[in-house]
């Protein structure tokens, strides 16, 4: 396999498609870096410090650490993945968005231009809440989070995380274009690895110091590889259902025999996106909370919103069974399969082609999607329970275990199939790597 990652480089193509991905990734996190000016550094890191376990230190998460320092990419990729989320639902609600959906090309490019004006427009708006609720903030010790809070400071910072957005977003489609795995999904993916070392280090000091059994370490790392493989397993699960196509005659008497191919439906066919876009309407309250930070209401939401409290967890894991059937139901149409396969003489042995058949393949979706959303919103939540119960004293979430497997079995197909379109071996002896384009159009 290593032999095989180092022929990566022998195919110009795929070696500029590699640099130009990790060059974008490394101005990103350059970006993280870069904060917005008027902020007391210290006391924003003494706040965030005790957020870990809150849905603060979640969205901090996917900002790739970008929100405990309140860089220029504090706001990351949710103004963008919210748009995106309208998006897909107008298409299913409004007949002209419905009509652009089935126009090819030219109908993907309008969604994807109205889809930016979202963008901008969402990232006006959550930027005016995230910079009341930073005024608002103070660090444990009292001190105020902004220096000199007041209207230049909240004008400058709307400009700043507004702009920080939708270059973000900029730099996710120039990923997608010219380099390697969906932009979005790799700049979330990259702002979650970034994370696992200074994870690492913290575990290795409370291990010098005695915060923590290097039994429950071992424990702890057996059960995320274990969770890991079964993740890889599930990722890349699939029913497949026999179409058969009866034999055609061909030129003078010889008759050329019937095939048998196969249709795979994917266990989990929404993959990350439907995690995503759970986190993006869970964050709803507390954005709309962001603007009326000292307000009764306000601060009962942020209590509620707790993501060690049961309310939490009820509602992550129901809006993550949705988005799976959401997600596919936009996105794969049994009926206009059916079609497909009737039109091209095939059919399911024992189903009738046409309508039953678009009925039969339907109600295999939604059983195979029942279990794998569920399996979802189990990883996804499972984790916060098991801290709460054993006090496991560092961060690794199902949701991040999720989208790191995800992505990293998208961008390896894609670079296993540049390697055998080249007439190269796969990265694996026997089989291939299945994976999946996360796009959140």
């Amino acid at each position: 396999m290593i032999k095989n990652l180092t022929e990566l480089f022998n195919i110009p193509e795929l070696r500029k498609k590699i640099f130009f991905t990790l060059i974008i990734i490394a101005i990103y996190r350059l970006g993280i870096a870069i904060p917005t000016p008027g902020i007391d550094g210290e006391a924003l890191k003494m706040f965030f410090a005790n957020q870990n376990n809150t849905l603060f230190g979640f969205l901090d998460m996917f900002s790739g650490g970008a929100l405990n320092k309140f860089s220029i990419f504090s706001m990351g990729v949710m103004p963008y993945i919210n748009s995106s989320i309208i998006m897909s639902l107008l298409q299913t609600i409004i007949p002209y968005f419905e009509k652009l959906s089935r126009e090819g090309e030219e109908g993907r490019k309008k969604l994807i231009q109205i889809s930016r004006y979202g963008t901008l427009i969402l990232g006006i708006i959550q930027s005016f809440g995230l910079t009341f609720m930073i005024q608002a903030m103070r660090a444990p010790n009292g001190n105020p989070v902004v220096l000199d809070p007041g209207m230049s400071f909240q004008l400058l910072s709307v400009l700043t995380l507004t702009t920080g957005t939708v270059f973000i977003m900029w730099m996710g489609e120039q990923i997608t274009e010219k380099g390697i795995g969906n932009g979005i999904s790799m700049i979330i993916f990259a702002g979650i690895i970034d994370r696992l070392p200074g994870a690492a280090k913290n575990v290795v000091l409370l291990l010098q110091s005695d915060g923590i059994s290097l039994l429950k370490v071992i424990i702890t790392l057996a059960v995320v590889i274990l969770v890991t493989a079964l993740v890889v397993k599930v990722e890349q699960g699939q029913r497949r259902i026999p179409i058969q196509y009866p034999k055609r005659s061909s030129t003078g008497n010889m008759v050329a025999g019937g095939q048998t191919s196969f249709l795979p439906i994917k266990v989990d066919q929404s993959g990350v996106i439907a995690v995503i876009f759970a986190i993006s309407i869970i964050s709803f309250p507390i954005t709309i909370a962001q603007f009326f930070p000292e307000a009764p209401m306000s601060k009962h939401i942020f209590s509620l919103w707790q993501r060690a409290g049961a309310l939490y967890h009820i509602v992550y894991g129901l809006l993550i069974i949705f988005f799976c059937y959401f997600y596919t139901s936009i996105t794969f149409n049994p009926y206009d399969l059916a079609e497909n396969i009737k039109k091209s003489g095939g059919f399911i042995p024992g189903i009738r082609p046409g309508e039953d058949t678009g009925e039969y393949i339907e109600k295999i979706i939604i059983r195979i999607t029942f279990f794998g959303s569920i399996f979802i919103a189990l990883l996804a939540i499972m984790p916060d329970i098991l801290r709460s119960t054993f006090n496991i004293p560092f961060y690794f979430g199902g949701t991040a275990l999720l989208i790191v497997v995800g992505v990293a079995l998208d961008v390896l197909s894609k670079l296993e199939s540049y390697l055998i379109m080249r007439h190269y071996d796969g990265f694996m002896e026997q089989g291939r790597v299945k994976g999946r384009y996360f796009s959140t159009k």
